[in-house]
Formats: C-alpha cells, structure tokens, sequence
C-alpha cells in the first residue's frame, strides 16, 4: 500500500497536468501585429446606469485591451475580439470622442482628462490602442502651408474675445500670431486655419468690361514641400471664395469662371490619380513599394494646382468721373497692393479674407480716390503723356496714404486706358498727331544734319588714317634701318675683336715657342755640358784616358758575349773548341765536363 504522501504527490502532479493542459490548450490566444484584443467579461457586477466599460470585477466590455503577443484568459469567465489598432498615417491628425467620463460643463465642446466628448489634443501619425467601445477616432488632414502664404488662426472654443481685439489663450477669436508655412497638427474643432497670400497682389479695373483681382496664386511655386495636404488648403481656400461670391452682390464680386474651371480640372485629375493607386494596390498587395511614385503625383498635381489655379474675382465696377471741364471720362487701371505678414492677422480681423479686403477696402479707395483726383484734369491732361502721368503719379501717393491707415501697402497703381468723348478725342488726336509730324519732321531734319556731320567725320577719320599709315611705315623704315646699322656696327666690332684677340693669340704662342726653344737649348747645354763634366771626372778618376777607354768598353760590352779558354798543354791555348775534336781529350765525356766548366 502506497504512502499518503506519495498519493499527494501524485495527486498535486496530475491537478498539475491537467492545468497546463487547460491553459495551454482552451486559455491560450494570440493577437497578430497591427492587432488588439477587446476583453468582455462575462460575469462580475452589473455596470450602473451611462457607464460603457467595464472595470475590474464589473461584467461588461473591459476599458482596457490586450497588445501583440500571447495571453491567457479563462473562455469561461471571458470572451476575447480582435480588432486592428487605430494608425494614423504621415500628413494626418486623429481627432478622439469620448464616450466615457463626465459630462462637459455647459458651453464647453472641448473635452479635457477624464471628460466625454472631442479631445482638444489630437493624436499625431502613429499607432494607437483605443477601445473601439469607448473611444472613437476620426482622421483627417493636417494643415500644410504652402510657401508664399501665412496661417490665420481663429480659435473656435473659450470665452469670446473683447471686441477689437485679439484672442488670447482660452479665448475664441483670431489670434495676432500667424502661422508660417509648414505643417501643423491642429484640432479643426478647436482651430480654424485660413491661408492668404503674402506678397503683391492686383486689381484691375477694366472700366466697363468689369475688374479682376489677381492674387499671388497665380504665381508658379517652385517649392519641392508642396504636397496634397497644400493642394488641399488652397483647394478649401477656393471654395470659401467661391462661397463668398456666391453670398455677395453680382453687381460688386463673382467668381472667375476661367479660375473655377481650372481648380475642377485639377480636383478631378487628383481624384483619379488617388483611384488609379487604390486600384493598383488592392490588385497587387505585394506591389506596394512605388508608393512614393504616388507621392510624387500628387506632389506634382499639387504644384499645378498652385500655378493654374487663379483666384480672380470679377467686379462689375468700373472708374468714372467728370473732368474739370465737364467730360465723363472712365480708366482702365491696375492697383498694385501688399498684405504684409505682421499685419495679415490685423486685416483678416477687421475685414476678412482677401476678396472682403478688395470688396470693402481697396474697391472704394480706388473708386473714391480716382473720382476725388480726376476730378481737378481737364480732358486733355489724360490723354496728353505728361498730364497722365502725374495723374497717374499722384493717384499712386493718395492710395498709398490712404490705405497705409488700413495696414495695406500699395506698390503702384498704373493708368493702361483712358476713355474719353469722341467730340474732344478726335480733335486732341489730330492735333497731337500733327505735333507728333512736326516733331518727326523736325527729327529727320536733325537726322539728315547729323548723318551728313557724321558722313564729313567719316571722311575725317579716313584722312587721319591714310595719314597715320604712313607715318607708321616711316617710322617702320626709319626703325628698320636704324636696326640694320647698329647690327652691321656690332657685326664690325666683333670681328675686329675678334682679329685683336687672334693677333695676341699669335703673339702669346710666339713667346711661348721662343721661350720653349731657349729653355729646350739651355737645357741640352746644361746636360750634355754635366755629361762631359762627368766623363772629365771618370777620366780623372781612373787615372788615364786608356783606362778610361777599357772602362766604357767593358761596360758597353754585351753581357750575352762568353770566352771560353781552354788550356790543352804547355804552348798551346785554343780559344774555339766548338768545332773542335773531342777524341783528344779523353772522348765525349770529358767534352760534356768541359762544357759544363
């Protein structure tokens, strides 16, 4: 019989066993990447009345979610689902409901921490965990400025501002500060952002035909950072123009239909540019790396955008006023203005965007103005140049004073046509063309007199020339036989330089033989004169010339010369035994020991 420890044992192993297997096979879920699991609990407390999420130990859908990985729950008590997490690509902003928490203080619409409704911060290009049960994410476009314009800031939420002023921080209003170009992740429920041009912009007043004003979208970008995200700024830019033509009078502003055209034309061709991509990667996934291509597109159907898209308004006023001496007379004119960017907060306060600032400032001015001044010219100084210009030049210095007040800055203003009666233009026409004859009359004259001073300079200068030629080849000749002469005078030098130094040549060799001759006799002198001195003293010393004879004998003697004497007997001496006969003395053997002897 088995111990009760070791059944314990066992029986502690096997409850073991059998948790692993229940854990491992009926607890255990995965959530793949890009997912999170949504936890609902099966049992627990009842949630109380408005409450969404469940908390620990509440029945219900738990507030909080399960990441990428692996987990374990009991499938009794809890049941799992998975949902994708919330991404916000680059160039977007998401904008988080609440549906948990307190209720906003009344006038609020902003939720802060803790609270149910829109969050005033928003979330930036990322992923992101928020339950789907409690929380609701709408994404939508960041604001890109494009370069060329400034961000009017127009807070939605606060206490109103003073009137006059400016909002400041937790007031709804415009806000002094502008934005730069760029891009901003801003809540379009707390912040309304509207683009305007800086830089000159136009108007033109056709007279009768009506005015255009031609604003700086009409200039070509040519910055890279243009995108879709700014195409679509001036894209709502252009619709809120278009809703303010729409609201105001014809008779002072409508839309531009070239510039309407053309903004639809570009709409389109991005809305099937964007199609073409869509379709492209839902039919092939793994195809999905020339995204950037995409980019492009839209980058450059963004740029075009910016250069085609002219936001011109046409205003059915035109400039007319009576001259001095009683004739109506109607311009044509371009005013040149600028909105500067530290007073583009101030003008869009107290006027509005650009087509409120032509309609309600620059339009009266000019209409004002051109009235005020054309008034005090006569007919005849608007169609006469001078006349023109200085009306011209003072109707310029009159706008600038007057619209300096109003924080805009005019650069010129340009008189193109002048419509007078035709009863005074034709007579100050033909008047002007006969004084314009004369004048080009009296120009030819003026010509013809010129061209004939100019023929006699001509011929002047070809004197001189012919005159300063020659003059040339005399000094040319003059400077050559000089050159010739001081040649033929050095050439003359050398050689009796040359003839001088060969004759003292001559003489130096000359000395040299004499000298070489004399010292070569002195020489001989001196060593025959020793050598005979020599002989003298060997003569003296061997005591006689006799002795001295056999002593240059024997020494100039050949040393090669032997004598052999051979004595034979008493009375005789042979001195030649070389062809002698040996038998005589003693044979062979004897003449060999003589030999050697």
């Amino acid at each position: 019989m088995k111990s009760p420890i070791r059944l314990a044992v066992t029986a502690i192993l096997m409850l073991l066993c059998v948790w692993m297997v229940w854990q491992w096979f009926f607890c255990r879920f995965y959530v793949p990447p890009g997912q999170m699991a949504v936890i609902i609990s099966k049992e627990g407390k009842p949630l109380p009345s408005g409450q969404i999420l469940a908390s620990k130990g509440q029945k219900g859908i738990r507030a909080d979610v399960l990441a990428e990985g692996r987990h374990f729950l009991n499938p009794v008590t809890f049941e799992h689902r998975i949902v994708p997490v919330t991404t916000i690509p680059a160039g977007k902003v998401g904008i988080v409901t609440s549906k948990v928490g307190t209720d906003l203080p009344p006038g609020e619409f902003l939720a802060g921490p803790g609270q149910k409704g829109v969050w005033r911060g928003v979330l930036g290009p990322g992923s992101y965990r928020f339950n789907p049960y409690g929380y609701e994410i709408t994404i939508t476009d960041a604001i890109s400025i494009p370069v060329g314009y400034v961000g009017v800031v127009t807070s939605l939420a606060g206490d109103r501002a003073p009137e006059g002023a400016f909002a400041g921080a937790g007031q709804k209003g415009i806000r002094a500060d502008v934005l730069q170009p760029g891009l901003y992740y801003v809540n379009p429920k707390e912040f309304k952002i509207d683009v305007l041009e800086v830089g000159v912009n136009q108007v033109s007043m056709l007279g009768k035909a009506g005015s255009a004003v031609i604003t700086k979208g009409k200039i070509t970008s040519q910055n890279s950072a243009i995108d879709a995200l700014q195409f679509k700024v001036l894209e709502q830019q252009a619709l809120q123009r278009e809703e303010y033509a729409r609201q105001t009078d014809n008779t002072v502003v409508t839309q531009n239909a070239a510039a309407g055209s053309s903004l639809d034309s570009l709409r389109r061709s991005l809305d099937q540019k964007r199609d073409e991509h869509s379709e492209k990667d839902s039919a092939a996934p793994a195809a999905r790396a020339p995204m950037p291509q995409q980019g492009h597109d839209l980058s450059q159907l963004a740029k075009d955008a910016v250069a085609n898209s002219v936001n011109a308004f046409v205003i059915n006023q035109f400039v007319e006023f009576p001259s001095r001496d009683g004739f109506d007379i109607s311009l044509d004119m371009t005013v040149e203005f600028e909105l500067e960017p530290d007073k583009l907060a101030m003008v869009y306060r107290d006027y509005g965007d650009l087509p409120a600032v032509v309609d309600k400032v620059i339009l009266p001015q000019i209409l004002s103005v051109s009235r005020l001044k054309g008034s005090a010219y006569r007919a005849v100084d608007f169609i006469v140049g001078e006349g023109r210009e200085k009306f011209q030049t003072d109707l310029t210095e009159t706008l600038r004073k007057s619209l300096a007040s109003r924080n805009l800055v005019v650069s010129n203003a340009i008189i193109r046509h002048v419509n007078v009666p035709a009863q005074i233009l034709e007579p100050i026409q033909q008047a002007s063309v006969a004084q314009e004859q004369d004048l080009t009359n009296q120009e030819k004259q003026n010509t013809a007199r010129k061209q004939a001073e100019l023929n006699t300079e001509q011929g002047l200068i070809e004197q001189r020339g012919a005159e300063v030629a020659q003059e040339t080849a005399k000094l040319r000749a003059e400077i050559k036989a000089g050159q010739e002469k001081e040649v033929a005078e050095i050439q003359a030098g050398t050689l009796q330089k040359v003839a001088e130094i060969d004759m003292q040549t001559a003489l130096l060799r000359a000395e040299k033989s004499r000298k070489l001759g004399k010292a070569r006799a002195e020489s001989i002198q001196l060593v025959e004169g020793e050598k005979a001195r020599g002989q003298v003293l060997k003569t003296q010393a061997l005591g006689d010339a006799a002795a001295f004879n056999l002593a240059e004998f024997a020494t100039a003697l050949n040393p090669d010369v032997k004598i052999r004497i051979i004595h034979a007997g008493p009375g005789t001496l042979w001195t030649d035994l070389e062809n002698a006969t040996l038998a005589e003395l003693g044979g062979a053997e004897a003449l060999k020991t003589n030999k050697a002897k």
